[in-house]
């Protein structure tokens, strides 16, 4: 099926943008047109693409075609420089799944090194993002998997290191005689969403029982911190998110050294290979600086 380019500009500056006025101002055209060339797609597919709502956001096969048109814009970016063009080649938007604590200590490092294409990123569980890469919704994804996506390529990156910590306020009152299975399970936690499962493992590993606590969903890892610190509960953060409140004693590990250590792989489509090359570099790059080092076994090169 041969579809129009113009069309697939359309649909992907509607959801980018979350608007038709939006996206009609971002491609230089009327609102009308906009909205005839996605009726026209629509049409052409005989599916509904978006969701008319505020912000628009995209249907299952709206979300993959746009995934496509900005796939295809990256191919001919990368065909561009190859064959020295002389016309400009066309913006590149690399779509990537990221979990929340690697944005937030030390993927923006390695987005950084790469001045040229846009970015549209994709929060999610580690766990999980495995998921965006076999829809085809992303072209790479930060994952807990080392098995690769068919049809992409892993790369360990190393470990990224939790502390389980509290405010010393919030030790006295829940735990006066120490951790223990019996008082976890009444001290309010701290989880991300419903796919965190960390604090769980944590409380498996060094308690040794299956609890489940009364919890908090703060899906921000800033708010996280914030929110241990002000004693809403107890939560593993990242290492090098906490280092001042540790220094402080704003937060205090829970327990000495029963730290949690998540590897990280930077899972990526193998079709996008060389067009991805210098992204998987600068994630390699910046993952040193912040992650434990990836198990020999499992590192690529």
């Amino acid at each position: 099926m041969k579809l129009d380019p113009a069309q697939l500009a359309a649909l992907s500056a509607i959801l980018r943008t979350g608007g038709f006025d939006a996206a009609a101002h971002e491609l230089g055209v009327t609102q009308s047109a906009v909205s005839q060339r996605l009726r026209t797609l629509e049409d052409r597919i005989g599916a509904q693409l978006v969701n008319r709502s505020q912000p628009c956001t995209g249907t299952e096969t709206g979300r993959r075609l746009a995934a496509h048109a900005e796939q295809v814009g990256m191919l001919e970016a990368h065909l561009a420089r190859d064959i020295a063009a002389l016309a400009p080649a066309p913006d590149t938007r690399l779509r990537i799944a990221v979990n929340a604590d690697s944005l937030a200590t030390w993927v923006l490092d390695a987005l950084a090194d790469l001045p040229g294409p846009m970015f549209s990123l994709v929060i999610d569980d580690q766990d999980v993002s495995a998921d965006w890469l076999r829809r085809g919704e992303v072209v790479g994804a930060i994952t807990a998997n080392a098995a690769p996506v068919a049809g992409c390529d892993a790369v360990a990156l190393g470990a990224l290191r939790y502390i389980p910590t509290a405010s010393p306020t919030f030790i006295d009152q829940f735990f006066p005689n120490g951790v223990t299975a019996a008082a976890i399970t009444r001290a309010p936690m701290l989880r991300f969403n419903a796919k965190d499962r960390l604090q769980h493992r944590w409380i498996t590993q060094y308690l040794g029982a299956a609890i489940s606590p009364p919890f908090h969903d703060i899906a921000s890892s800033h708010g996280f911190v914030r929110a241990a610190c002000l004693g809403l509960g107890w939560g593993l953060n990242p290492e090098h998110l906490i280092r001042e409140e540790l220094t402080t004693g704003a937060l205090v590990p829970m327990l000495p050294d029963s730290p949690m250590d998540t590897p990280l792989y930077w899972q990526s489509s193998r079709l996008f290979g060389p067009a991805l090359a210098p992204l998987t570099v600068a994630m390699r790059r910046a993952a040193r600086a912040y992650l434990r080092p990836p198990d020999p076994e499992t590192q690529q090169d």
